[in-house]
């Protein structure tokens, strides 16, 4: 699932755009009960593998669908587990994190 997740990222990263977890969730398969949980859990892990490789968070493209654009607070609750954003508010944080991977992305492909 974390090979589905990471494709799946890269491309809204590629297409500069966010989606929520109910979307992302059906985009990478999960289904039934239980399924943004799943995805919770694998987007943390993908979390700590970007924090310790000092990338911004491909996480951040999830967001909630009625959270005003922003991820759901376990979010934020990670990142702070992982000493980032202090000092920052979860918009101005969130955009910094958003804006990196959408540099990242860019970056890529003008490699290729």
């Amino acid at each position: 699932m974390l090979r589905k997740l990471e494709a799946a990222l890269a491309d809204c990263a590629a297409r500069h755009i966010t989606v929520t977890y109910a979307q992302m969730a059906a985009r990478i398969g999960l289904e039934g009960p239980g399924r943004i949980a799943k995805l919770t859990d694998a987007l943390e892990t993908l979390m700590e593998q970007d924090a310790q490789s000092r990338a911004p968070l491909r996480a951040a493209l999830v967001v909630g669908r009625s959270a005003g654009g922003l991820p759901a607070r376990g979010f934020f609750m990670k990142a702070a587990e992982l000493g980032l954003g202090a000092g920052q508010t979860p918009q101005a944080f969130h955009a910094s994190q958003v804006a990196g991977v959408f540099a990242m992305a860019t970056n890529s492909a003008a490699d290729i």
